[in-house]
């Protein structure tokens, strides 16, 4: 194959992964901007509600504050007239304070058979002309409340009518009332500004907390980045294994085409190498299904209480003879320890792990299998005497089809694989490590029969 269209499919699973990198990315950004927004606007509308509660609140407070005020001078008008002597006959204007005050009161009383008029005294010195249509009004419903503006500056008019000796007369205050908007727009503007930056605050503290609610969603993205990778891997490394048998039938059966009337003891060879790699072919599908079972969750196991030292005296008897062949002795020390499990499936477990410890010992070799109890746990081990695992391989030993540099024409790589998930639908764990004398040791950790471990412990 040329050496462009071998490097293709590692281009396009990295312009796939990049694509669905920068996908995730962005949409996660997408994610983090709604929610800092969100949080954002519900503080906004939180903070109008409040800032609105709180100027018609003050509002109110200072507007019945200065009310009470202005009917407290009124109070003292009246106090004044009911001191005096008979009422006037002519209307009458009196000032409660002078020039530069902030309040006025006039005191207006209706000739006989006429209406309502208010005379100013030439000594008077208010700002302001008394309002003759409030006193109108006052006569009319007891009392007029009314705010203007005069030449520019803001005022509050209350005007209110009275009785002394049955005969009725109005009293009309003049409030100033630019000290009182002074200090709603100064409210205003601190609320303005405070609820900005509140808003700011509330953006960025969103963005935080997005960021960190994000953090699983992130997780989730990458693990199935993760797993689709594990998946065209898979497709890939599955393809290339198939591809080898397939090629030898195919190879084998275009032998036999060319040939049709050569006996059958003339192509035997032929069709032992159809056998061969048909037997190799059924025994990868078998693999390949054990696995994609055990990865969908749906590998079922015939558990049972069974003792694991018997189980591994019968794996290894089995593979004695093979190994006698290659020069290795298998040897099992094993302790009475009882779990709960598939007998097949921890059978083959102990085969997959014994028959790779048996292909890399020398010649002559021993392989030691041991089963322990610790506490709650069946403990087995299984070591060899060859030259171990590169340190820079160990974590890659129970990877789908991995095989080191040395041995790769021995399998398809798939034993430990299936090992790792045999213990693991057994909720137990496997580990490898080197020996300090040479060789690997396998160890496999299962709990004992009458213990329950919860995945992931």
């Amino acid at each position: 194959m040329p050496d462009g269209e071998a490097d293709q499919p590692d281009r396009t699973r990295a312009d796939v992964e990049a694509e669905t990198r920068a996908h995730d990315g962005r949409l996660l950004r997408r994610v983090r901007g709604r929610l800092a927004l969100w949080s954002g606007g519900a503080t906004l509308v939180v903070l109008l509600a409040l800032g609105l509660a709180i100027q018609l609140t003050v509002r109110d407070s200072l507007t019945s504050g200065a009310i009470a005020e202005a009917l407290a001078r009124a109070d003292a008008v009246a106090r004044y007239v009911e001191r005096g002597g008979p009422l006037p006959e002519a209307p009458l204007a009196i000032t409660m304070t002078g020039r530069g005050s902030s309040t006025y009161a006039f005191l207006a009383i209706p000739r006989a058979g006429l209406d309502p008029r208010i005379l100013q005294a030439s000594d008077f010195e208010a700002p302001v002309p008394p309002d003759a249509a409030a006193v109108a009004r006052a006569f009319e419903v007891g009392r007029d409340i009314l705010e203007r503006t005069i030449e520019g500056a803001p005022w509050r008019i209350l005007t209110e009518r009275r009785m002394r000796s049955g005969e009725p007369y109005v009293i009309q205050v003049f409030q100033d009332r630019a000290a009182e908007q002074r200090a709603l727009e100064t409210l205003t503007l601190v609320l303005v500004g405070g609820g900005l930056l509140a808003l700011v605050g509330a953006i960025v503290v969103g963005a935080f907390y997005a960021e960190r609610a994000l953090v699983p969603i992130r997780q989730s993205l990458a693990d199935r980045r993760a797993a689709l990778q594990r998946q065209r891997e898979f497709a890939a490394d599955a393809s290339h294994e198939l591809r080898t048998p397939l090629t030898i039938v195919r190879s084998s059966v275009e032998h036999l085409r060319r040939h049709p009337e050569t006996p059958v003891r003339d192509v035997g060879s032929a069709l032992d190498d159809i056998d061969a790699e048909v037997t190799h072919l059924s025994t990868l599908v078998d693999d390949l299904l054990l696995l994609a079972r055990a990865d969908s969750g749906a590998l079922d196991l015939s558990r049972q209480p069974l003792e694991l030292g018997d189980l591994a005296t019968e794996a290894a008897a089995a593979l004695s003879a093979p190994a006698e062949g290659r020069g290795v002795r298998v040897q099992v020390d094993p302790e009475p320890v009882m779990v709960h499990g598939d007998p097949v499936r921890l059978r083959q477990l102990i085969t997959i792990l014994v028959d790779n410890a048996v292909r890399h010992s020398p010649r002559p070799g021993v392989v030691d299998v041991t089963i322990r109890r610790d506490r709650e746990d069946a403990v087995l081990t299984v070591l060899d005497q060859g030259p171990g695992i590169p340190p820079d391989d160990l974590p890659r030993v129970f990877d789908r089809f991995w095989r080191g540099a040395a041995e790769s024409d021995s399998g398809a790589g798939l034993g430990l694989a299936i090992a790792a998930a045999i213990v693991t639908r057994h909720e137990g764990r496997i580990g490898v490590a080197n020996r300090p004398g040479g060789g690997a040791a396998f160890t496999v950790v299962l709990p004992v029969a009458g213990w329950e471990r919860t995945a992931g412990a």
